[in-house]
């Protein structure tokens, strides 16, 4: 008898460089030739899954990661290549926050990635947080870099995003793994949580700016097993990659080699579902 093929929504969550273990679960979708119904993101989350959303596939997504984070090298020439947006535009040393979120992400994605969130090929919620509502804001129309960058717009690093009449910054501090969003309209939910695992005791004592973006992990971690204990998504993954910081993007090697046993984890509960479903 075969398989009935479920209606799936995948929510991918927040944590920086520890989000390209999200890579690797899209491989195992892509192994049992199951698209998403819908895809919500919030900030790595966000940015990752709109590429899945624009038809990328967990492979495409890969190589093109490799080549921005193999080599600090490759990643400066990808940033100051034939870009329109210039160097001088991301800068701004009079404000606290380092990088302007959407001239980065401009230069950061494919050229040819639809211009519009409405232009992808799966629908697609970037979660942002509205500044001054202190509120969850859902961004799933108009135009897409904006969207991504407000999801991912971590202050002191990346600059807020104005946005549909509203100053938008890192979803993560609302809804850093946004399977709620995706409740009631699919037949089975995935969420991919990679805040990681607590660290170990000890370790030096973190820098200013290195302590601020911890901060927002320990937010992000806390948010997380908060929701999870109120509400549990059908499937949760969550990547044993607590080990690397936020901004570990050039040990891209690593986190893939320690999201392994994530992927692996999705294929056994796959299997379990499709199973139940034959039945």
């Amino acid at each position: 008898m075969p398989r009935s093929v479920p209606h799936i929504g995948l929510a991918l969550g927040g944590g920086g460089a520890r989000g390209l273990a999200h890579i690797k679960i899209l491989q195992v979708l892509d192994e049992f030739a199951l698209k998403p119904k819908m895809i919500a993101g919030t900030s790595m989350g966000a940015l990752v899954g709109s590429l899945y959303a624009a038809g990328m596939s967990g492979h495409e997504i890969e190589i093109y990661a490799r080549e921005l984070f193999s080599k600090r090298t490759e990643l400066l020439k990808k940033l100051y290549g034939n870009r329109p947006q210039k160097w001088v535009q991301l800068f701004n040393i009079r404000t606290p926050s380092i990088l302007n979120a959407e001239g980065f992400f401009q230069m950061l994605m494919p050229a040819d990635l639809p211009k519009t969130i409405e232009e992808l090929s799966i629908p697609f919620t970037a979660i942002t947080t509205d500044f001054y509502t202190q509120e969850q804001y859902t961004v799933s129309k108009g135009p897409l870099i904006p969207a991504i960058a407000a999801s991912s717009a971590l202050p002191a690093l990346l600059k807020p995003v104005e946005l549909d009449g509203r100053i938008l910054i890192d979803g993560g501090f609302v809804n850093p793994l946004p399977f709620n969003m995706l409740k009631n309209k699919v037949d089975l939910t995935i969420a991919v949580d990679v805040t990681g695992e607590p660290a170990r005791l000890g370790g030096k004592a973190p820098n200013s700016i290195n302590a601020l973006i911890g901060c927002s992990q320990i937010l992000l971690r806390s948010l997380t097993d908060a929701m999870v204990k109120l509400d549990t998504p059908d499937i949760l993954i969550q990547p044993k990659v607590g080990r690397y910081n936020v901004l570990d993007y050039f040990k891209i090697d690593d986190i893939f080699e320690h999201s392994t046993e994530a992927a692996d984890d999705l294929r056994r509960q796959l299997e379990q579902h499709l199973n139940k479903q034959v039945a």
